[in-house]
């Protein structure tokens, strides 16, 4: 399970947190501008947009979980099991591609969510595996530019796009139905509020907070879903880099899984692998990882984008503890 988050304050912000039992060796990775781009069915890109996000890089190809390119859009893809479809014969007139492949395929070729959208009409998401040993995921993905916000869910009634107004994404269920959830919520505020219960009935507030009683606390897609769009809808943020990285991981750290909150059948127990933070205006890249809390970035725009091989920075997993007796 994962959450994803665009924020803006003075630039704009986007990542998430990536929940799941076990990890791949993912990696920040950096594909420049010249790395062939070879599709199952819809050709090569010898040359697109550089991009930077957290990937597993498999054979040489990168597997983005989530990725910027270098005209500020990103992209992330969430696990949508039981939802999911994807298609087996190839419907004329459309771009066949793997759900693998979409991240690159968009931040490839489109430098906002504008151009986004027209590729997308034009789209079909094909079950094409990587290999016989990686599977595809069943996923749907966020896309968001400093401006707008979507979501992309390929359903067996076709591929859906929706205009996303409270910039976050979880799980299941289908996007439609977590924003018609948020109105059973729509009384929460983070303000102090009035008690309405009675008006001959005096009682007291006995804590600060009392006005977002009823946010759901459990690690639920829908809860997690419901409670990352009051924290994001009621952040408040200075502007400078420092406190805006800062509260978007906040953010992120209010859905978070501590392990062993959530146990699998096979007794594997589920947690949060990584969080980012990419400031999409600048191409830096910044990460936490579970067992290492210190913010660490990777800057795109100091790599060599005109390459063609993908570079990679492998995840500092491990943090020190820094002692202070006085």
């Amino acid at each position: 399970m994962c959450t994803a988050i665009s924020y803006r304050t003075k630039d704009h912000y986007f990542g998430r947190n990536l929940d799941f039992e076990y990890s791949f060796e993912e990696q920040v990775t950096i594909t420049p501008r010249n790395y062939p781009f070879i599709f199952r069915r819809a050709g090569e890109f010898k040359r697109h947009y550089a991009m930077i996000g957290m990937a597993y890089v498999r054979n040489g190809y990168p597997l983005y979980y989530d990725a910027t390119n270098e005209k500020g859009l990103s992209m992330a893809g969430l696990l949508f099991a039981g939802n999911a479809y994807y298609g087996k014969e190839e419907e004329r007139e459309k771009d066949h591609i793997s759900p693998f492949e979409l991240i690159p395929w968009i931040l490839g070729q489109c430098g906002d969510v504008k151009e986004t959208r027209c590729k997308l009409e034009h789209l079909q998401l094909m079950e094409i595996h990587f290999d016989e040993k990686l599977p595809l995921t069943p996923l749907h993905w966020m896309i968001a530019d400093k401006e707008e916000c979507i979501v992309v869910e390929a359903v067996e009634e076709g591929l859906r796009i929706y205009d996303n107004p409270v910039k976050v994404l979880t799980n299941n269920p289908p996007f439609p139905y977590q924003m018609m959830n948020l109105n059973q919520y729509r009384g929460l505020s983070g303000k102090d509020v009035e008690c309405t219960f009675a008006e001959d009935l005096d009682l007291p507030q006995y804590s600060r907070g009392m006005g977002a009683l009823g946010l759901p606390g459990d690690l639920s897609s829908s809860s997690r879903f419901v409670r990352v769009a009051f924290h994001r809808m009621n952040s408040e943020c200075g502007e400078s880099e420092v406190e805006s990285v800062s509260q978007f991981f906040h953010l992120l750290g209010s859905v978070e899984m501590p392990r062993g909150s959530v146990e699998l059948s096979d007794g594997q127990l589920e947690k949060t692998i990584y969080s980012s933070c990419c400031n999409t205006d600048k191409g830096i890249y910044y990460y936490t990882t579970y067992e290492n809390r210190e913010i660490i970035g990777v800057d795109m725009r100091k790599a060599e984008l005109d390459g063609a091989k993908v570079v990679t920075y492998p995840l500092r997993k491990r943090g020190d503890f820094t002692i202070q007796n006085s």
